[in-house]
């Protein structure tokens, strides 16, 4: 393959290792930190259950071909990725942490000192089998008086209320070493419904209060921001190949036929199908196939799409949170591109909703303009932020988070 090299300062890769399909997406950054996507490869994936690798081979050659599609198009190979994590293992929570400002002159706060409260909320017992993935501030609060950025204020205590996310050792095992087999390198490992944030939310949403809904095909994350920060994060071990399975069981047509006549033709609300319109449904087997009504299809649909978005409300209304998101509900992901699941969600949550699209950005954005794309293009804006910020991780922090991460693999071999 004739491929360029670029300085790999340069080149930031987003790599979504989800449930249906595995997507790479290769960008430059430019001298203005502005991004252009120069590549996108696709590969289906079959080694992945609820988020969770199962097979850890069929991932690994998964991840590569993608890679390999994306190098196609953007003529350059590239060697590290910054990869998502999502599954049912995922876990959140909120903590506290208290450091006192060193008797300096001034007692002026430092970004070591907002390290230090960071790291004191993370300082927590977590079981054996589990670990800290991501640790993201909420609030600072210095000598009582709140703070959006507390570096530079004086005082003598400060404060942060931090929340924590922590995910199972083998699902994060697997993921690296699906990768590292790919002959790759994890930059970083981040949580996907953080990275589809970036991707889809704007800032106003944020700070007013928001409830971000990421629909994949085998599970369902929930991330609430209130005034700008994250609050909560949930997953919902339900996704749209439920919906996809009650398709291919209720019309008796094989799985992959369910899931085309799903995107093609489905709808979440049976009212909003004309009653003379018809689809063709493929036979299983070899069997001729079958002309039925549209409507039929969405009411195989409907139930589960409700029974889904009803699994959702209750751990939103667990939260308690929302009461302080007037911005409403954004759904993103692939499943959420089903006709009519918008205005279904707004008459459950009975909350206003829109659908998540990503960002414009510069480049192939054509190829990536779609809500099953929003982890992906999150994963190349949050890794060029970690690339660029001296405020964020630097290099040597997340070569040190990944070293930790790695040695579990001796710690629980």
């Amino acid at each position: 393959m004739g491929v360029n090299r670029l300085p790999k300062e340069d080149i930031v890769v987003g790599l979504d290792i989800g449930t249906s399909k595995i997507a790479a997406i290769i960008a430059e950054v430019d001298e203005n930190d502005q991004i252009e996507i120069l590549g996108v490869g696709l590969a289906s994936s079959k080694g992945l259950r609820k988020g969770m690798i199962v097979n850890l081979e069929s991932t690994t050659n998964a991840i590569k071909k993608a890679i390999e599609n994306a190098q196609m198009v953007a003529g350059i190979e590239v060697k590290s990725v910054f990869a998502g994590i999502a599954g049912e293992h995922i876990r959140g929570f909120n903590n506290h942490g208290i450091v006192i400002i060193p008797n300096k002159k001034n007692r002026q706060i430092s970004k070591d000192d907002v390290r230090r409260v960071i790291n004191q909320a993370k300082d927590i017992e977590t079981p054996s089998d589990r670990r800290i993935l991501d640790a993201i501030p909420r609030e600072f609060i210095v000598d009582d008086q709140e703070a959006i950025d507390p570096v530079g204020m004086f005082g003598t205590r400060l404060e942060a209320l931090v929340h924590i996310v922590t995910g199972a050792v083998p699902a994060v095992q697997n993921i690296i070493k699906a990768i590292e087999n790919a002959e790759l390198h994890v930059n970083d490992i981040m949580l996907q419904p953080l990275a589809s944030s970036e991707a889809v939310l704007y800032s106003d949403e944020k700070e007013m209060g928001v409830i971000l809904i990421d629909i994949g095909a085998g599970t369902t994350d929930i991330v609430i921001y209130v005034e700008g920060s994250v609050w909560y994060t949930a997953v919902v071990p339900m996704g749209g190949d439920l919906v996809t399975n009650d398709i291919a069981i209720g019309l008796r047509t094989p799985i992959a036929k369910a899931e085309e006549l799903k995107k093609e033709s489905g709808c979440a609300m049976a009212e909003m199908v004309g009653t003379n319109e018809l689809i063709e449904v493929p036979g299983v087997g070899g069997r001729n196939p079958k002309v039925v009504p549209r409507r039929v299809l969405a009411k195989v649909i409907e139930p589960r799409v409700t029974e889904l978005l009803d699994f959702v409300y209750e751990e939103i209304k667990t939260s308690g949170y929302k009461g302080l998101t007037p911005a409403g509900i954004v759904m993103t992901g692939g499943a959420s591109m089903l006709d009519c699941t918008d205005e279904l969600a707004e008459r459950i949550f009975d909350m206003q909703v829109r659908i998540g699209f990503p960002k414009e950005v510069k480049g192939l954005f054509k190829r990536v303009e779609n809500p099953s794309f929003a982890t992906g293009v999150g994963l190349v804006l949050r890794g060029a932020e970690k690339r660029e910020s001296s405020d964020r991780i630097s290099s040597v922090q997340l070569n040190a988070i990944l070293k930790k991460m790695k040695s579990w693999f001796s710690y629980f071999g």
